[in-house]
C-alpha cells in the first residue's frame, strides 16, 4: 500500500508596499497558503509564532530594514480589567451576543461599510464591495466563527474570530461608530477575553501592535499583554527599549526565517 507523506508548506514573500501603519516604510510580508489538508494544525502552529490569518493566507511582516509590526495577545488567567474597561462592561451589560457560522449577510455588510468610512475611509479596504466583504468572512479553511453583538434588534458590532487550539484570534472586527460611548472596540476585545475564559483557552490574539501607531495604540491598555519579539513571546513590560525605529540588521534572511519556522 502506498503512503503519502505530508506536503511541507510554500513560502514566498509579497513586493513592498507602503506600510499601512508606518507610511514612511515599505513593508513585505512572508505568507504560505492555508489550502492544505493539515490547515487547522498549520494555522494553529503558525498563529504562535506570529503568524496571522486573511481568507486562504497565514502571513507575518517580514520588511528589510524594520521589525516594528510584532504580534500581540492576552494572557487570559492574569488578565484584570482596568477601572475604565470595567465601566465598559457595565454600559454593554445588555448587548446580546451570537455566535454564527462564517456566513456574510447584507446587515453585516451595511454595517461594515459604515464603520470604514467613519474609522477608516483612506485605508485599503475602504473600496471593497459586496462580494469582497463576503470572501473575507466566508473563505476560511479553519474553525472560524462571526460573532454579531446587537443592542435590541440592531446589529452595532460584528467580530470574526478564529478559533485556536490555545486562544481565539480575533481577525476583523467592525462597529457602529455612531455608538462610540459605547466603546464597542475595547468591548469586543473584553467579551473575548471572557468568551476563552469560559473556554479554557489561554490566550485571545489580538493581530500586530507597533509601537509609536496611533491606530495600534489602544492594545496596549489591556493588562497581560505579550509581543512575539525575537521569536519569543515576552510580556510587553518586560521588553526594554521597543521603539519602530529602522535598523537594517532587524530581519533575518527568508531562507533563515523559513528554516527557523516549527511546523506541524
Amino acid at each position: 500500500m502506498r503512503h503519502s507523506l505530508p506536503i511541507a508548506p510554500q513560502f514566498y514573500v509579497t513586493a513592498p508596499q507602503t506600510c499601512p501603519y508606518l507610511n514612511d516604510r515599505q513593508e513585505r510580508k512572508l505568507f504560505t497558503s492555508l489550502q492544505c489538508d493539515n490547515a487547522q494544525k498549520l494555522n494553529d502552529t503558525l498563529s504562535k509564532q506570529g503568524f496571522r490569518r486573511s481568507q486562504n493566507v497565514l502571513y507575518r511582516p517580514s520588511c528589510v530594514e524594520c521589525c516594528a509590526c510584532m504580534s500581540a495577545r492576552i494572557r487570559v488567567a492574569d488578565f484584570e480589567p482596568s477601572s475604565a474597561q470595567r465601566r465598559v462592561s457595565r454600559k454593554n451589560a445588555s448587548m446580546m451576543r451570537f455566535m454564527r457560522s462564517p456566513w456574510a449577510t447584507e446587515e453585516q455588510f451595511e454595517l461594515f461599510k459604515k464603520y470604514l468610512s467613519q474609522r477608516h475611509s483612506t485605508g485599503g479596504m475602504a473600496d471593497m464591495d459586496v462580494f469582497e466583504f463576503a470572501a473575507m468572512i466566508e473563505e476560511t479553511p479553519i474553525k472560524t466563527r462571526l460573532i454579531e453583538y446587537f443592542n435590541g434588534t440592531s446589529l452595532i458590532g460584528c467580530c470574526l474570530t478564529d478559533v485556536l487550539d490555545d486562544g481565539l484570534s480575533l481577525v476583523y472586527s467592525f462597529f457602529d461608530p455612531d455608538h462610540h460611548k459605547r466603546s464597542l472596540g475595547t468591548y469586543i476585545i473584553l467579551d473575548h477575553i471572557e468568551l476563552a475564559r469560559a473556554s479554557n483557552l489561554p490566550y485571545v490574539y489580538l493581530g500586530y501592535w507597533v509601537p509609536g501607531s496611533d491606530k495600534m495604540g489602544y492594545k496596549r491598555n489591556f493588562s497581560a499583554l505579550e509581543i512575539f519579539n525575537n521569536d519569543v513571546w515576552r510580556n510587553i513590560d518586560d521588553v526594554e527599549g521597543i521603539s519602530n525605529e529602522m535598523n537594517p540588521m532587524n530581519t533575518l534572511p527568508i531562507a533563515e526565517q523559513v528554516a527557523n519556522l516549527a511546523l506541524p
